[in-house]
This record gives structure tokens, sequence and C-alpha cells, in this order.
């Protein structure tokens, strides 16, 4: 095995965030799509718990947190120093964003798994984060913490997307002006956009896809 092994789901918000990094890097991994309802023995075999993203390295080292994906990758090459701004605060927006903001961000999506509230009222929850990163975004000129990008833009910016796109037109029109620009910045930047396009489903007598292309 030359190269790494990631196991991908293009539209999950935890994997989008590990293959940004690893795009990023520049490092080559071979790419593998699944399926969440036939997912690959392999993948389970060294990753029972059967989420992406799976990282299995050269060495047999496997990575199966999407944050100890993204970090690994920008040890490799962190060229547009998404790891130079204030680690304490990328730690904390992220901690908020995984913790809070994404089972309120859950209800809102699958609300009809959860009736006990109306979608309305998760919306309302997740809008509470959505007015803290509005406020940080307008302080730090389009960047969740000062000096531009960093690791907290990328690994908040999926979660964000995935919100918008519940009820896109009510987003559009929501009174959070920078968010909606950072989010439309991103999603129309060369980097998303590579890490977006579709690949059929991996099996073994496949050919080898090798990502970043």
């Amino acid at each position: 095995m030359n190269r790494p092994i990631l196991y991908s789901f293009r539209r999950c918000p935890y994997a989008i965030r590990g293959r940004l990094a690893i795009a990023q890097s520049g490092v080559e991994v071979e790419l593998r799509e699944i399926v969440l309802r036939d997912k690959p023995e392999h993948m389970l075999d060294i990753s029972p718990k059967g989420t992406v993203p799976v990282l299995l390295l050269p060495d047999g080292t496997v990575i199966d947190e999407s944050l100890d994906i993204m970090h690994w990758a920008l040890a490799q090459n962190d060229s547009d120093n998404w790891l130079e701004a204030d680690r304490n605060q990328i730690d904390q927006l992220i901690k908020e964003n995984d913790h809070e903001f994404k089972c309120w961000l859950d209800k809102y999506k699958y609300s009809d798994r959860h009736p006990e509230h109306s979608q309305t009222y998760y919306r309302n929850k997740c809008e509470l984060w959505l007015v803290q990163l509005e406020e940080l975004l307008n302080q730090n000129r389009e960047s969740l913490v000062a000096g531009g990008k960093s690791l907290a833009d990328y690994a908040l910016l999926p979660f964000i997307r995935q919100f918008a796109h519940v009820d896109l037109d009510w987003f559009n029109a929501a009174d959070f002006p920078h968010v909606q620009s950072w989010l439309s910045d991103f999603k129309e930047s060369d980097l998303f956009l590579g890490v977006m396009k579709k690949y059929k489903p991996w099996k073994e007598s496949q050919e080898l896809i090798v990502f970043p292309e």
C-alpha cells in the first residue's frame, strides 16, 4: 500500500472536512467512496464504529475521527497556515460546533424523528450559533479567528452548509449577511468544488481513485 486509504461519503460534513484538509495539504490518498447502507467489510474491520471518514495509513495506523484526519494532513503540509491562528479559540469553536450546534442541527434536519418540538423550534436553537458566528465574521473580516481563514473555518463550514440546505430559501433570506457571504465564498471555491466531485461507490475490482486529483 503506497498511499493512505480514505473511506469517505461525499455529503457527510465530517468526511467533507477531512477531504478539505487532505486536499489543502496536497497529500495523495486512495479515495474509496462508500454507500452508508452497504459499508465495505474492510472499512468495518479497521474501524468497527462504521462512521466516515476513516483513514488507513501505510503503516497500518487507523485514524477515524475527522479532526484527527485534518490534523494529520496539516502536519504533512500547512502551506495556507490553517493552524497558525489562536489554537485555543479554534478548539473552542470546533468543540461548541460539534457538541452543541450539531445536536440541534440533526434535530432540525430530521425534525420528523423528533416530534417533541417543531422544526422551527430546532432552527431557532441553531440560530443562536449563527448569531455568534455572524459576530465573529464581522469582527475578523470574514474569518472566524483573527488572521484569516483557519482550521476553525474549514471544520465548521461543512456543517453550516448542511444547516443552510435544510431550507435554503429561509437561510438566504435570514439576517446573517456575513455567514451567508462566508458560506457562499466557500461553496464557490476551487477547494470545495474539488472535494465535492462525484465518484461511483468503491468496489475492490474498480480502478484506483487518487485524491486530490
